[in-house]
């Protein structure tokens, strides 16, 4: 089982090689629900400890239910998260929305439908060939108001206060410093946005160590915070209003999780 690297540079590269072959297929068209080259293993590991977590019904496109249809099919095909923060996210005509790690774009994308033409959409991943896939997927699906940008999730380039909401689903705890990814949640967010995420969240009784044995960074298990830390770091970099509320579980004391928070207005 690959651990986790000790060094951010060298983590971002591990997390960044693993989601460029994925789009890659994606867009090889290798990706289709017959074939057996898609990632069925959370951990993409050939060492599977017992209670890891699996696509079915755990992770991926089946979690959003109904509201694919329509959406482009490598869109959904590429989707990988743990849960659907649009669930939480309330989001409303005419807002502004950043989706922190946005992948292929099927967070953008539904966005981009319930903030209308009015609204605006802003995904922001570090991987080219995500961010390749997510442009073709826009344009098919006749996106205009999307956005796709590259940059790190610890040092997103947008300015100050210019969205209302910021998504995210199963990508923190993919980052380097996940303390970092919160603050500049909060710096984009005007006062009074929100915060709506999904995550990958650990029982506290379990340490680093633990969480590791689990699964692996790459697959969104190692790297998953403890609830406590969660709400620790929501409330340092400023969020008033936090929840962490499991919605499932994905590995022995691991769940899923929508997380929720807010800048004060």
């Amino acid at each position: 089982m690959t651990t986790t690297p000790a060094d951010p540079t060298d983590l971002r590269a591990q997390v960044r090689e693993h989601y460029a072959r994925i789009a890659l297929d994606v867009q090889g068209g290798c990706c289709t629900p017959s074939s057996a080259c898609c990632p069925s293993d959370a951990t993409t590991s050939g060492d599977t400890p017992a209670g890891t977590a699996t696509t079915n019904g755990v992770f991926g496109a089946a979690l959003y239910g109904g509201l694919t249809e329509g959406l482009p099919v490598a869109a959904v095909q590429a989707s990988l998260g743990c849960g659907n923060p649009l669930l939480a996210a309330d989001l409303r005509p005419g807002e502004k929305v950043l989706d922190l790690g946005s992948g292929g774009g099927i967070d953008v994308l539904l966005a981009a439908r319930l903030v209308g033409p009015e609204g605006y959409v802003h995904g922001v991943d570090m991987t080219p060939q995500m961010l390749e896939l997510a442009r073709r997927n826009a344009a098919e699906a006749q996106a205009g108001n999307v956005e796709f940008h590259e940059g790190v999730l610890e040092d997103l380039p947008l300015p100050d206060g210019c969205v209302d909401v910021v998504i995210s689903n199963c990508v923190i705890n993919l980052a380097a410093d996940r303390g970092a990814v919160l603050r500049e949640a909060y710096r984009v967010l005007v006062p009074g946005g929100r915060l709506r995420v999904s995550d990958i969240v650990a029982e506290d009784h379990l340490s680093p160590a633990d969480r590791q044995a689990r699964g692996t960074h790459v697959g969104c298990i190692a790297g998953a915070m403890s609830r406590t830390e969660y709400l620790d770091l929501l409330a340092a970099a400023g969020f008033v209003d936090t929840s962490v509320e499991p919605t499932h579980e994905v590995a022995d004391a691991m769940h899923s999780a929508i997380v929720r928070a807010t800048r004060p207005a």
